[in-house]
């Protein structure tokens, strides 16, 4: 009974126990499952907190960032030692200063090489405010992207400036048009306007044919990232066309669509007429006639593409930037006020019909070659620390036909790469009238207000433009170019560029700054834009001389940075400015150098320190570190050393000719006997010139009166060196010593005039100088130096 009583007594308590283990397993199971979901929360959550806080980090992080250039303090130290030789050099001058018995030319010339050594000093002072403070700006466009989607993307309009076919041919028009309508920017929020000022039907047929060949010249360039993206550049680089991939078979069609639009263009330019077919296609042919002319036409404005337009699309089927054309109205009797009124008609203009918050100003000549280039520039404007503040972001000046030594020294890489960066330092940086990004309202005239600006959201809402409102648009904008327009308005004072000065850029920029705002000079390690560099000598020379005459038009004027930006800018701005408002007034001491000193050595007479005197040290000291620190800063930003030495040629050349007549021109202006002009350079060469530009062969070729007084003063240079080099040896013999400064000096300008000699003398080309340049050279050369 007990055993059979006890069985299942026994194994109920098993199932009993079972079922308790059962259930602490599960409650142990759940209680495992709550701290792992429990942990994997708070992983979560530090995950999430992670996040955020990199995100909150992130949001703070700037958008750019300033950088001072490496060796200020080195640099300093040796222009300390360079300012003590030019005041032991002054001492000197005014310690042995001449007596009346030693005669009075030595006296005159005396004088003269002191006025001339106080005022290369004081201009040496002025550039070291630009090399004192050296800062680069580098942008953070992947933050941009992060922070900031496409919808939250400001608007951008590019203003391209045209103002005569015959010079700036429309085939090189379009082609600046088009690199920039491939910019990786979101097309409904860029908007293209081409100003015209020479009101050329052939100009609007060329934008026109680009139309039609950038719907398959954008999506091509997207898709294989091409670069640069002006067709005429692109397609001049060497490329396989035997290759099989599929870049190098869509590259042969593109190509060729290329090609056959430039030859419809060019083929219409050579006829003279556009044909009755091509102008049934577009209403915009309507508004020219047979009595228009450059200078007397009613305004142009036609809308080409318009963006907003869903059904206007590449052949890919993407949307298309807008693209507008304007030409505005000139007549008779009304002042144009050359780019300056363009540029105003493009900011009112485009105000109606886009109104774009950054303006990008491109001259037609300098395509664009980097696609990111609008992105970086916003990361200056849109950086919410310092962003609110910046008027400009100014690109250098660069070019694509730079000979491998820099025949005409027009690449100017020490401006681009260390003063401008020296000004750029004092948030000053200038407007150059090319390349630069601007933020809407400085350039419209308004002033800078912290409350104002700070915090401010962008326009990044496009305008909505419907067929029906087109016409309404282009009509409304005829107005805003009309000639009459801006009368008793603050056009060209207040507002928009100022008007009265052939460098309207740069007193604009000036103003803008005065106004409270900053300024960005930006260098990308690739040139954002390339344009196309004089290949004549005497286009060289007209374009300093305009630059040169504007500014120091502009020194002269109430805008001198002195006084106008007294107390708005930092002083070292200020000089940085001086440095090239003061360029035409250099021609006074080089000319005396150049003219004077040779002349005192063929008569003999001693206007420096014996080579045994210690008053020598100071001179010598001076003179050879100033030309091998020259040399050094020259090199150190990518120029070969025969490139320095065409440098040198090209700026004693620069300022006893483009310098001199640019102070001539001022100065009587000043007197109220001339007006204000306006000199486009000419884009257009002859092969046989263009050839001798690529083999770095200085072209001459006309009688120019600053051709001649270039021979004038290598032939001075010459005869004086000779005769005084035989005086000294046979006349007297110990003059050697006291004459041999004036002979370093007269030797170092022949060897940099080997290029004159030849063109004077051996030369046969057409590039040579005439012969009637060469016989007025010699017998004004020998004159001088038989007259004093």
């Amino acid at each position: 009974m007990y055993i059979y009583a006890s069985g299942p007594l026994s194994a109920g308590k098993c199932q009993l126990h079972n079922n308790n283990l059962l259930a602490v397993d599960l409650e142990m199971a759940a209680s495992m499952r709550r701290e792992i979901a429990a942990a994997a929360a708070a992983a979560a959550a530090a995950a999430a907190a992670e996040e955020e806080e990199e995100e909150e980090e992130e949001a703070f992080l700037p958008l750019f960032e300033t950088k001072e250039a490496k060796g200020r303090v080195s640099y300093r130290l040796f222009a300390a030692t360079v300012f003590v030789g030019i005041c032991l050099i002054l001492v000197y001058r005014i310690v042995n200063f001449p007596r009346a018995e030693e005669g009075r030319g030595r006296v005159w010339a005396w004088i003269g090489m002191l006025t001339a050594e106080v005022l290369l000093s004081l201009y040496w002072i002025i550039t070291q405010s630009a090399r004192w403070n050296v800062s680069y700006c580098f942008p953070f466009k992947d933050r941009l992207h992060h922070r900031y989607d496409e919808e939250k993307l400001p608007q951008v309009d590019v203003f391209v400036c045209t103002a005569d076919p015959t010079i700036e041919p429309p085939t090189m028009v379009v082609n600046t048009v088009l690199s920039v309508m491939t910019y990786n920017y979101p097309p409904e929020k860029l908007s293209i306007y081409l100003s015209d000022d020479g009101g050329s039907e052939f100009t609007f047929y060329a934008l026109l044919e680009a139309s039609h060949f950038s719907k398959y010249w954008l999506p091509f360039c997207k898709k294989f990232n091409v670069e640069p993206r002006s067709p005429e550049a692109y397609f001049k680089q060497n490329f396989d066309e035997t290759d099989t991939t599929q870049l190098a078979q869509e590259w042969l069609g593109i190509k060729k669509g290329y090609e056959d639009m430039k030859n419809r263009i060019e083929s219409a330019i050579a006829r003279g007429s556009i044909s009755n077919e091509i102008k049934n296609q577009h209403k915009g042919f309507s508004e020219w006639n047979s009595k228009m002319t450059k200078q007397d036409h009613q305004s142009i404005v036609q809308i080409i593409i318009d963006g907003n337009d869903k059904t206007v699309v590449d052949n890919e089927g993407c949307q298309l930037p807008t693209l507008v054309y304007l030409s505005r109205e000139k007549r008779p009797g009304y002042p144009h006020n050359f780019k300056a009124g363009a540029m105003n008609a493009l900011i009112r203009v485009s105000s109606e019909i886009s109104n774009g918050s950054i303006i990008l100003n491109l001259d037609c000549d300098m395509y664009a070659t980097a696609a990111d280039a609008i992105r970086e520039a916003l990361c200056f404007f849109m950086d919410e620390k310092r962003g609110h503040e910046i008027a400009f972001v100014q690109h250098p000046q660069c070019f694509d036909n730079i000979t491998k030594n820099d025949l005409y020294g027009n690449n100017c890489h020490v401006i681009n790469q260390i003063e401008l960066a020296g000004i750029g330092g004092y948030d000053a940086a200038p407007y150059c009238g090319t390349g630069c990004f601007h933020r809407r309202e400085s350039l419209s005239g308004e002033k800078y207000s912290e409350e104002h600006y700070s915090g401010r959201s962008w326009n990044v809402e496009p305008i909505k433009n419907d067929k029906s409102r087109v016409d309404e648009m282009e009509n409304a904008s005829k107005v805003l170019a009309s000639c009459g327009y801006e009368k008793d308005t603050q056009w060209g004072k207040e507002m928009g560029l100022i008007y009265g000065c052939a460098s309207e850029d740069v007193i604009t920029g000036l103003a803008i700054l005065c106004r409270g705002w900053k300024s960005i000079f930006y260098k990308p390690d690739r040139a954002a834009f390339l344009g196309v560099a004089p290949t004549t000598l005497d286009i060289s020379l007209a374009q300093f001389k305009r630059w040169s005459e504007g500014m120091f038009q502009i020194f002269l004027s109430k805008y001198c940075p002195f006084i106008y930006g007294h107390g708005k800018i930092k002083l070292g701005a200020q000089m940085g400015y001086c440095i090239y408002f003061l360029w035409a007034p250099l021609f006074l001491p080089t000319l005396f150098y150049v003219i004077v000193s040779p002349l005192c050595l063929l008569h003999g007479i001693s206007l420096f320190p014996k080579v045994t005197s210690l008053w020598f040290i100071p001179f010598a000291y001076v003179f050879i570190t100033n030309n091998i620190y020259s040399m050094l800063e020259e090199l150190s930003c990518g120029t070969t050393l025969k490139g320095w030495w065409n440098l040198q040629r090209m700026l004693i050349i620069r300022k006893t000719t483009a310098f001199f007549f640019a102070f001539v021109d001022v100065i009587i202006r000043q007197l109220g006997l001339s007006q204000t002009a306006f000199a486009i350079t000419a884009k257009v060469v002859t092969e046989d010139v263009l050839s001798r530009y690529e083999q770095e062969i200085m072209e001459f070729g006309s009688s120019s009166i600053m051709f001649t007084i270039i021979a004038t003063l290598a032939m001075l240079n010459l005869l004086s060196l000779a005769g005084g080099i035989i005086r000294a040896i046979v006349v007297d013999f110990g003059g050697v010593e006291k004459m041999i400064f004036q002979i370093i000096l007269s030797g170092l300008m022949v060897l940099v005039n080997l290029p004159i000699y030849e063109a004077l003398f051996i030369r046969k080309d057409k590039g040579r100088i005439p012969f009637s340049v060469m016989f007025k050279s010699v017998v004004l050369a020998s004159s001088a130096c038989m007259i004093t």
